[in-house]
């Protein structure tokens, strides 16, 4: 495929020897989107409608302009051969995106039903689900009607024998949030042994040992992976909680600020609109500004952008005017603005 190159400045500190990272990037005046490499090379033109990231498999998932039908491609524009010539693809649990492969199998809608792809393009698990979770932590959660089940990658399924359970998302740090009947949520393992009792009336994944979850006064705090209380309940809402700086940000009637592990506060001064705590950095705004706050909740890259993305891989795409580019952690420019929009730096083979 015929590459186009633009003459973009070279990455510096950010790039780990011999890793490569490829961003999906909107060029000025385009409507139709490609992808970049962390050097500032357009790898593949601006040609879909619809993209998504690159995973570690080295493929990324894309929708075809004129059907709409799902495929992957290559770091080279190729598209992998499959062997169903029409599919759909899943949408990721945020919903702007669609998962890729994880654990060398992507979930992919054959007819009405579903199953995963492998990366030679085969069915490895054949179309059987009505619905299905990307795999996380080599497991998915699939149902056949209304019987869920546990699904390996080697494409053993287990059924949820507890009939009470209604639904489990998406394995984390290898545990998965469950449902019951009576809509209580709770922890379960690989082998479906119920880790932490479904007491607590929402909960959220597990992130560097610790997931929030709201007790039936409907007050948030954190627990550990024995389902005890780390930080106590007393939150409105609460975000997970990043393995960096070991920061969460949670509200408190109406304000937003930060706690640790410990429940320790940090509350920002000057910094209104706070994101979350990414690779050790929270974006955040100063009047129409947006700047990155460091773990100490001050400015660790003072606010100078016109808007910005959290922090993956060492990039965050920061937008100057009606533009946008690249950043290190440091707040320098690594690819100069001049995209109408792009997405996140994604680590490849």
């Amino acid at each position: 495929m015929r590459r186009i190159a633009f003459l973009l400045p070279l990455l510096t500190s950010a790039v780990v020897q011999g890793q490569r990272y490829i961003a999906q990037v909107k060029p000025t005046g385009q409507e139709l989107w490609g992808y970049m490499s962390s050097t500032g090379e357009m790898v593949v033109p601006p040609t879909y409608k619809g993209c998504f990231r690159f995973n570690e498999s080295g493929y990324a998932a894309v929708q075809d302009p004129a059907t709409k039908n799902g495929a992957f491609i290559n770091t080279k524009g190729e598209r992998l051969a499959t062997e169903v010539g029409a599919f759909q693809l899943i949408s990721s649990f945020g919903g702007g995106d669609v998962q890729g492969f994880s654990c060398g199998l992507a979930p992919v809608k054959v007819g009405e039903t579903w199953g995963f792809l492998n990366t030679e393009g085969k069915l490895a698990v054949q179309p059987v689900y009505d619905k299905v979770d990307a795999f996380e932590s080599c497991l998915s959660t699939v149902m056949k009607g209304k019987k869920l089940f546990i699904l390996t990658a080697e494409g053993k399924e287990t059924p949820v024998a507890d009939a009470g359970i209604v639904d489990v998302k998406s394995f984390t740090d290898g545990l998965a949030p469950f449902k019951t009947k009576d809509k209580l949520h709770g922890f379960m393992n690989g082998d479906q042994q119920v880790v932490i009792p479904a007491t607590f009336l929402s909960v959220g994944y597990f992130s560097n040992g610790l997931a929030w979850a709201k007790d039936k006064s409907e007050k948030v705090g954190f627990i550990d992976k024995q389902g005890q209380w780390v930080i106590a309940p007393t939150f409105e809402a609460a975000k997970e909680m990043d393995p960096v700086s070991g920061l969460a940000r949670v509200k408190s009637g109406e304000t937003w600020y930060y706690v640790d592990r410990g429940g320790r506060e940090v509350r920002p001064s000057g910094a209104t609109g706070l994101g979350d705590f990414s690779e050790g950095l929270a974006e955040a705004k100063q009047g129409e500004l947006t700047g990155f706050l460091g773990p100490d909740g001050n400015w660790a890259i003072q606010p100078q952008f016109q808007g910005a993305r959290a922090f993956k891989n060492g990039f965050a795409a920061a937008k100057r005017g009606e533009v946008w580019g690249y950043i290190d952690t440091k707040g320098n420019w690594v690819i100069e603005p001049r995209f109408d929009a792009v997405k996140d730096m994604e680590k490849v083979p």
